[in-house]
């Protein structure tokens, strides 16, 4: 085996021996105070030349200062674009931001979806950026259901919930960008408008209303990741300083459809990463977590070596995680891997296997954010 082993392990009596961690979890939820409505500020499209834009009622146009410039009639998709320093909406209204707000709860069309909330269109950098201003809990309605699969249990979607809501929050709350919190890719979280909005996703997130993990009384940042092949990991070992509820844990994720994996790629894909070595010849490991993700990868060419990182060479050859090896087969490679993500914090996968078997939100969220509680939004 070139990873570590997973060990089968009775969760049951896991969660008995850690009672501590979840009871502490549970004991956060005593502490119920109002939750006060939160705007969030997602980016649709960055530095766009142009962009469609409209909504499903007739919607008022504003522009920067709150003067209204016009309207816009219902049902209709219309062109935003730049015209100097201005933004034009299908050469009607033109201000250097401008900002969509439909009647009577209607909709904002944006690029090629249906959004909640209000749209915002600044311009950046020789480009149109479009910002979806949407009341958090709105916005959770759709990130559940293009996160993780509507048909869970719905314990497992509550889990998800609340682990958005706590990224989201801490996004906005750290994040250095003044324009927006957060995008819609995986980079942030995945957020797809009134596409991915379901049942089951709204009942996740009606029923978690507010609930967000915690630390020291600070909300956490709660990473999650598809499958981490088996075993979480230390944040330390994967981005940068530690923290003391994102810790390494046994993962449930076995029956992860990416819970192992294989990928032939083409070695030209990683040609021009170590351009000099020559044909490639060998790959082998130089640092690795203690779970065996790819810090540094050594690759020898007939015409020397280079060393690259494991982030890198997973963009490079598209794979799912770090957490793989490589070896050459003729003009081809061959990578064996497990798991899809980072691997820190909530295994959406994991997850998934813990619900079917009964576990609730709480005892989820306190295994993979270990020393977190449970706790809700002031």
């Amino acid at each position: 085996m070139i990873f570590q082993n997973v060990k089968s392990v009775n969760f049951i009596q896991y969660l008995f021996l850690n009672k501590l961690s979840w009871l502490s979890c549970l004991m956060g939820l005593l502490i119920v105070l109002p939750v006060q409505a939160v705007e969030l500020k997602v980016a649709i499209e960055k530095e766009v030349d142009s962009i469609k834009v409209g909504s499903s009622t007739a919607a008022i146009v504003k522009d920067g200062a709150g003067r209204q410039l016009g309207e816009l009639n219902p049902m209709s998709s219309l062109a935003a674009k730049l015209d100097g320093n201005s933004i034009t909406i299908s050469n009607r209204v033109a201000a250097g931001e401008l900002v969509i707000e439909p009647e009577n709860n209607g909709y904002v069309w944006i690029g090629d979806r249906w959004y909640r909330g209000t749209t915002r269109l600044i311009r950046q950098n020789n480009g149109i950026t479009a910002i979806n201003k949407v009341d958090l809990e709105q916005y959770l309605y759709s990130v559940v259901g293009a996160e993780a699969v509507s048909s869970w249990p719905i314990e497992a979607l509550k889990a998800q919930a609340v682990a958005a809501r706590s990224y989201a929050l801490y996004k906005r709350k750290t994040g250095s960008n003044g324009i927006y919190d957060v995008d819609t890719t995986i980079g942030t979280q995945v957020y797809k408008g009134l596409d991915t909005e379901y049942t089951t996703t709204h009942q996740a997130v009606d029923s978690t209303l507010g609930q967000i993990m915690t630390y020291n009384n600070q909300v956490i940042l709660a990473a999650f990741h598809s499958s981490s092949g088996g075993y979480t990991e230390n944040v330390e070992d994967v981005w940068t300083s530690p923290l003391p509820y994102l810790r390494a844990v046994v993962d449930y994720d076995q029956q992860a459809p990416v819970f192992q994996w294989q990928q032939i790629v083409p070695l030209s894909k990683i040609q021009s990463l170590v351009a000099g070595v020559g044909k490639i010849k060998a790959f082998q490991p130089t640092a690795m977590t203690p779970r065996g993700r790819v810090v540094t990868m050594n690759i020898t060419g007939d015409r020397g070596s280079a060393t690259v990182s494991g982030n890198d060479l997973r963009k490079a050859l598209d794979l799912r995680s770090t957490l793989f090896r490589v070896s050459t087969d003729g003009d081809n490679l061959l990578v064996k891997g497990r798991g899809f993500g980072h691997g820190l914090g909530l295994s959406q996968w994991g997850a998934y296997y813990l619900a079917k078997q009964g576990i609730n939100y709480h005892q989820i969220l306190a295994h993979y954010y270990q020393t977190a509680n449970l706790s809700r939004m002031k």
